[in-house]
C-alpha cells in the first residue's frame, strides 16, 4: 500500500507538471492544428502514466481522469473550445478544470434547508455502500442475481462518492461544481439516463467532442436524421474508451463485450428517440410508472450480458472489494502509530 500511494502521487506530479506546460502552450500557441500538435505528446504521456498504478481504486479514477477526461478537455482545448475556453485566469484553475470531474457553474447560494438535504442523502448514500461491501462478506451464501443487484448499486454509489470526492478540493477554492449524477435510477428512458441523470461529466464531454461534430458533418445528408449517426458515434466512442479503461484494470486484452453494451444501448437510444418523436405527434406517452422499470429492467439485463462479464471474468470485482480492507488496515495502522 506504501509502494502503491507513493506511485500515485508521482503519477499526479507528473501529471500537475505536464498541465503546467499545457497552461503556457496557450499563450504562444494559436488555437487550431498548431496548439494539438503541440499537445499531442502530453496525450501520449497520459496515456503511460496510469499503467505505473495496479489498484483499482487509486489506478481506476486516474486513468479515467487522465486517459479521457483530461486529455478530452485539452483536446477542446486546442480549438479553444470545451470548460477550459475561455482560458481560466490562473494556472491553479487550468489545473483543477482540467484534471478534476468538474464543471463550474455560477455562483447561486444554496439554502440551508437544501444544504440539509443534499448532506443527509449523502450520509444515507455512504452507509448503503457501507452495507453493500459488508453484505460481500457472506457472498457464498448469496444468489448471483442478488450479487449482480449489488454490484449494479456498488458501482453507482462507489462512483457518485469517489467523483464528489474528487471534485471537493475545488470547493476550497470558491468553484461551485455540478452534481456528476442525477438520481439515475429515477430514469424514465435511455435518453433520460444517459443523456441527462448518468455521469453527467462524461455526457458533457462526449457531446462536444463527438456528438456534435458528427451531427453537423451529417446533417448535410441526413437533414433531421442526423441525431442518429451523432448518437451511434457517441456510443461507439464511449465503449471503445471503456475497453481502454478496463485494460487499465485488469492488464488483459479487450473481448470487446463493453463496445457492444454500448452499440446496443446507443442503437436502442436512436431507435428510442424516433418512436417518442413519432408517438409525440399522435400524443401518445408511455405512463412513467412503466417506462421507468422498463428502462432499469434493460439497462439490468443487458448490464449482466455485456458490461460486467469482463470484469467478473479477470477477477476485477474481487480484486476492488478485497482493496477495501486492505485500506481499513492501512489506516488503523497509521493512526495506530
Amino acid at each position: 500500500m506504501d509502494d502503491e500511494i507513493c506511485k500515485f502521487f508521482k503519477v499526479w506530479i507528473k501529471a500537475i507538471s505536464c498541465l503546467c506546460y499545457c497552461y503556457y502552450v496557450s499563450s504562444i500557441m494559436p488555437r487550431g492544428f498548431f496548439r494539438l500538435l503541440s499537445l499531442l505528446p502530453i496525450f501520449f504521456v497520459f496515456l503511460l502514466l496510469p499503467l505505473t498504478l495496479h489498484s483499482f481504486h487509486l489506478g481506476g479514477p486516474t486513468t479515467f481522469f487522465l486517459v479521457w477526461l483530461c486529455t478530452s478537455k485539452l483536446l477542446l482545448f486546442s480549438f479553444d473550445q470545451g470548460p477550459l475556453s475561455p482560458l481560466p485566469p490562473n494556472i491553479l484553475h487550468f489545473v483543477l478544470i482540467s484534471s478534476l470531474p468538474i464543471k463550474i457553474k455560477p455562483q447561486i447560494p444554496a439554502k440551508n434547508s437544501e444544504k440539509r438535504v443534499s448532506k443527509s442523502i449523502l450520509f444515507l448514500k455512504v452507509l448503503l455502500l457501507a452495507a453493500i461491501i459488508r453484505a460481500y462478506d457472506y457472498r457464498d451464501y448469496l444468489h448471483p442475481h442478488f450479487i449482480l443487484f449489488l454490484y449494479c448499486c456498488h458501482m453507482y454509489l462507489g462512483l457518485e462518492l469517489v467523483l464528489a470526492l474528487c471534485a471537493a478540493p475545488a470547493r476550497v477554492f470558491g468553484f461551485q461544481i455540478e452534481p456528476q449524477f442525477n438520481e439515475p435510477y429515477l430514469s424514465t428512458s435511455l435518453q433520460d439516463f444517459w443523456g441527462r441523470r448518468w455521469n453527467l461529466m462524461v455526457t458533457g464531454i462526449l457531446r462536444p467532442t463527438v456528438y456534435d461534430p458528427i451531427r453537423r458533418l451529417s446533417w448535410s445528408v441526413l437533414g433531421p436524421y442526423s441525431p442518429i449517426p451523432a448518437t451511434l458515434a457517441t456510443f461507439a466512442v464511449s465503449g471503445l474508451m471503456h475497453e481502454l479503461m478496463y485494460y487499465y484494470l485488469a492488464r488483459v486484452p479487450p473481448t470487446w463485450e463493453v463496445t457492444w453494451f454500448f452499440m446496443l444501448h446507443g442503437v436502442c437510444t436512436a431507435v428510442e428517440v424516433e418512436v417518442k418523436k413519432a408517438a409525440g405527434r399522435r400524443g401518445w406517452r408511455l405512463h412513467r410508472a412503466v417506462s421507468g422499470p422498463v428502462t432499469v429492467l434493460f439497462l439490468a439485463v443487458t448490464g449482466k450480458w455485456l458490461f460486467f462479464p469482463q470484469l467478473i471474468r479477470n477477477g476485477v470485482d474481487r480484486k476492488a472489494i478485497k482493496e477495501y480492507s486492505i485500506m481499513i488496515r492501512f489506516v488503523k495502522s497509521r493512526l495506530l502509530q
